[in-house]
């Protein structure tokens, strides 16, 4: 998996290594290349060497995300090669890494080579990458056995060890192994390097022995994969790109499945590489969102597992609630000694109504009335952290400020960087702060929560007063939020109820929630598809015009795949086919210039600018709900919804799909095809032009 330029990847599940293109690993503090599981960096240097010299890759062959092959040749890069010796380094990525090293002589002679691999440790754990801390409080240790080479690092009860074998007679030393092999003219030579990676308690055990033992034997891994892919859905399309990123995002996902021990073995999607490797309570469950029509099957152990997470009381330093749900959940060095409060942290605002949320959504598509019958509890705790704990000024809002005021997140909406949030004329607002999409999250899980408590819980007193509290928040935000004499909604209100009144993508989401009343519709789609947010390949996070606008900014500008295909599902809601056809074009165009893997996020530069998307520099790739964005914009092209039994599908494709067919989707239904070909006259319209979808009652 090549990421960045210069780098190729392995993943499986929350282990990974990022290499250079040779296959070599030579790490700087703060880059986050190198093996890593659990949140720490178990090799900092793998460095192969041929007779004192480093290898430059020919090619690499990367076409399966859990092994990758470097061809590769002794020297520099140069424009003529003609090397009598040459290698193949094979590598697999699984609980732990296995590499094969053969080595060709393809020269007249016989020789004798001298093969140094170059090996250190430096146990970094992620954070200490991502902000360049180089301090390590604790002891490194080696032992050299006749089979291995064990490096080691000790703080207190927390202790990490990797240990590196070969099959063929080796020499090892402090600081790697060497090969001495005598290779004749036109044979080959081989090796087989085995790295183990150890979480190890006070008594001795391995803590990750257990996730080994979650896994399938390595040589099942590719079926697994290819079953995977089969239970899918199967795309037919004569539009390649499309074609290319759905197959594409479906490989990624099962690359981004791990296994958390509180499962036994059942699967839930890691946010991304390379920083974000582990749960994540918002982004898991947008992405479950995304694909219940392809992967439904990811959706129930992220639910089960976030729920056995869930706030069960109050902590200022982990901004623990009774009834919230987890942002976050890191094993490495800095959660287990709280200098980061990941152990889990919470400070989220969105991740508690998106449970409530995905917890209906997969029930109207899968029949599952036992999952909600089970989660029952910790639905209701969610909905009641809603108006018990995030209404931090008694207003009716949901509202943020970290109570963790070292480690704690400022923002904890899903624009969570520091200025992310800000006025037109970039002021930063004060705190608390109330951001206009969670709003409409928690509208929607008050909605949604009221047909769980009347049809599954056996409450209708519960389900009429969210119905109330339902209406009345649509009312007081629509009144509050809404500027009227600019057309659109606040990015978000002021402590002081003041709208911070920046221009974002973030209206969008407002319209998948359905706080947005038909009337206002209208006028948030032509802000939403206006030269200011809409670059031609995707809606911009904040619109040109806007102080702190940068194209490359992280949320400032820049175009996120994921957050494009929520704001299509929301325009197809409203009726606003053609426009939601506009984002689902630009953005799978897009795809097509990344090798069909959308990254979490590019450059928010005019499409008559540039001519192609920018890559953002250091975007995560592969990233869990980039990865779920072409499955949502396939359902919202399709116009596929669940409706009691049966799956309605009403499809308006966009100019450059002239037919998409999605065979075997499944649900309560079984199993069912949506087809589609291209017709823009199709549907009815309403007296502005717009095409009329179907009534989501």
């Amino acid at each position: 998996m090549e990421d960045t330029p210069g780098t190729v990847s392995c993943i499986d599940g929350s282990t990974f290594i990022v290499s250079d293109a040779s296959g070599d690993v030579d790490a700087s503090p703060a880059s986050p290349v190198g093996l890593f599981a659990a949140d720490t960096r178990f090799l900092s240097r793998w460095v192969l060497t041929v007779n004192g010299e480093r290898l430059t890759a020919l090619s690499v062959d990367d076409s399966r995300y859990y092994e990758v092959a470097f061809f590769v040749v002794p020297g520099g890069r140069v424009d003529y090669v003609e090397a009598d010796v040459s290698a193949i380094r094979r590598r697999r990525i699984g609980p732990d890494l296995t590499e094969s090293l053969t080595v060709f002589n393809y020269g007249e002679q016989d020789v004798d080579l001298d093969v140094r691999l170059e090996v250190a440790a430096d146990f970094a754990d992620i954070f200490d990458i991502k902000f360049d801390i180089r301090d390590k409080a604790g002891s490194y240790y080696t032992h050299l056995g006749p089979d291995e080479l064990r490096l080691g690092y000790r703080r207190g009860t927390f202790q990490r060890e990797v240990s590196v074998s070969a099959s063929e007679p080796t020499t090892f030393d402090p600081r790697g192994l060497r090969f001495r092999p005598r290779v004749r003219s036109g044979q080959q030579w081989s090796t087989q390097l085995r790295v183990v990676m150890r979480a190890l308690r006070p008594d001795g055990v391995d803590l990750r022995s257990a996730v080994r033992a979650l896994r399938p034997d390595e040589s099942t891994l590719p079926e697994s994969v290819r079953a995977w892919v089969a239970a899918a859905p199967q795309l037919d399309t004569e539009n390649t790109a499309l074609q290319q990123v759905y197959q594409r995002s479906l490989v990624d996902l099962a690359a981004l499945r791990f296994a958390p021990l509180s499962l036994g073995g059942a699967t839930v999607p890691a946010a991304g590489l390379p920083w974000f490797m582990t749960l994540f309570g918002r982004d898991s469950l947008l992405t479950c969102l995304q694909t219940l029509p392809v992967t439904p099957s990811l959706t129930p152990p992220t639910l089960r597992i976030l729920a056995s997470l869930q706030g069960a009381r109050t902590d200022d330093v982990l901004e623990e609630d009774p009834g919230r749900i987890l942002h976050e959940l890191r094993y490495g060095e800095s959660a287990a000694f709280e200098e980061q409060p990941h152990s889990p942290y919470y400070g989220t605002v969105d991740a508690s109504p998106l449970f409530v949320v995905l917890l209906d959504e997969y029930e109207r598509w899968s029949g599952d009335a036992a999952l909600v019958i089970e989660l029952e509890q910790e639905a209701r705790a969610a909905l009641a952290w809603i108006d018990q704990y995030a209404d931090l000024t008694s207003t009716g809002y949901v509202w943020y400020e970290r109570r963790n005021r070292v480690t704690g997140l400022e923002n904890q909406c899903w624009k969570d960087s520091w200025d992310s949030i800000s006025y037109a004329d970039g002021r930063l607002p004060g705190f608390p702060r109330a951001t206009c999409e969670v709003q409409g999250y928690a509208y929607d899980a008050k909605i949604r929560g009221a047909r769980l408590a009347r049809t599954f819980w056996g409450d209708p007193a519960l389900a009429d007063r969210l119905e109330r509290e339902a209406a009345a928040l649509k009312d007081r935000f629509n009144r509050d939020f809404w500027i009227d004499d600019r057309g659109y909604y606040a990015l978000a209100l002021d402590r002081d109820g003041t709208p911070v009144d920046s221009l974002s993508s973030n209206i969008g989401h407002l319209l998948w929630s359905g706080i947005v009343p038909p009337e206002r519709a209208g006028q948030v789609v032509e802000h939403l598809m206006s030269p200011a947010l809409f670059s031609g390949w995707g809606v911009r996070t904040l619109a040109e015009g806007q102080r702190r606008y940068n194209p490359l900014g992280y949320h400032n500008g820049t175009v996120w795949p994921f957050d494009n295909s929520f704001i299509a599902w929301g325009l197809r809601r409203y009726g606003f086919a053609a426009e939601a056809g506009r984002i689902a074009e630009g953005i799978i165009d897009a795809a097509a210039y990344f090798q069909g893997r959308l990254p979490e996020a590019f450059g928010g530069f005019a499409r008559d600018t540039t001519r192609y998307p920018v890559r953002y520099p250091t975007a995560g790739s592969p990233q869990a709900w980039s990865s779920g964005a072409s499955m949502l914009l396939i359902r919202t092209m399709l116009g596929i919804d669940p409706h009691e039994n049966h799956l309605a599908v009403d499809p308006v494709l966009p100019p450059g799909f002239r037919r998409i067919a999605l065979l075997d989707i499944p649900g309560r239904w079984g199993k069912v095809d949506a087809f589609a070909r291209h017709r823009p006259d199709h549907l009815p319209t309403d007296d502005t032009g717009h095409h009329l979808a179907p009534s989501l009652e």
